[in-house]
């Protein structure tokens, strides 16, 4: 594929997956009410450990927190938010981010960058220009006023939490989905390794997100299939479905009393299991 996790990253994850082979008890960051059959697959897959939900871990920003009013010593976020509140719609703008471990060729980012000016949609582009690829001649200019590109550290849960974010474009990292879905943010996922893919296979089976499909083999994608997808996430009727499917999602993530149980048992797992080693 044209995308791929750098080898550093690749290397990692293999490591990780030698580990958990050898390891007694699995703790998933998620909770039955989620994936009760996938739980209920990892149980029967994995009969000599102990399989542990910890819950979701929503963030700590409370999802019912007025984020557009959370003052901050720096100067970025007066900046963001400022663009934020200038005459963007409720729930019309698209946050862009793929994570800081993943990276395109020049050719990529230059028909994903096509992409998002094409959708017509108001964007803001946490863009982490790893390889000095070039955008399109004119991309910034082009689409100035509704879209924009942030090249330095943005804070990702404040932006979701603005009242005027729609949609998540995103690598559909677990954090990153978790962190969307608290705020019912309905995603439209491009997916490059690990466990992304089926995350956004999972968010597609809960109506809460798309996948930007790509070729077999190559990996390509085309400029159109990213700015129909976010158009249909973000505003047409069709992709209602999405936006009330993320919402739905929003009652479980958010649930403190639920995700503070799921805590709670796996400490209390933690702290019998720690004692009887111990004697």
């Amino acid at each position: 594929m044209s995308s791929e996790l750098p080898q550093d990253t690749a290397t990692d994850f293999t490591t990780k997956s030698t580990n958990l082979l050898a390891a007694k008890v699995l703790i998933i960051r998620s909770c039955l009410e989620l994936e009760p059959k996938e739980f209920e697959q990892c149980k029967n897959l994995c009969v000599s450990k102990t399989v542990i939900p910890l819950g979701v871990v929503p963030p700590s920003i409370h999802v019912n927190d007025n984020i557009s009013n959370i003052n901050d010593d720096g100067n970025d976020w007066g900046k963001i938010v400022e663009w934020l509140n200038q005459g963007k719609e409720k729930g019309s703008v698209i946050y862009v981010a793929l994570g800081s471990e993943v990276s395109m060729s020049e050719k990529d980012l230059k028909e994903f960058a096509l992409g998002l000016e094409l959708s017509g949609l108001s964007f803001f582009w946490v863009f982490r220009n790893t390889e000095s690829y070039e955008l399109p001649a004119g991309f910034e200019d082009r689409v100035k006023g509704r879209g924009i590109v942030w090249t330095s550290w943005a804070p990702q849960m404040r932006i979701l939490g603005h009242e005027s974010i729609g949609g998540f474009l995103s690598h559909g990292g677990w954090s990153s989905v978790i962190e969307s879905l608290s705020f019912g943010i309905p995603l439209v996922v491009f997916p490059f390794g690990a466990d992304q893919g089926i995350n956004a296979k999972q968010l597609e089976g809960k109506n809460a997100g798309v996948e930007i499909p790509r070729s077999e083999g190559t990996g390509s994608f085309t400029r159109k299939s990213v700015a129909d997808l976010l158009r249909l996430v973000v505003v047409e009727e069709e992709g209602k479905v999405y936006r009330d499917g993320a919402k739905e999602l929003r009652k479980l993530f958010g649930d403190k009393d639920l995700n503070h149980n799921y805590i709670d048992n796996f400490v209390k797992y933690m702290e019998e299991h720690i004692t009887n080693a111990a004697n």
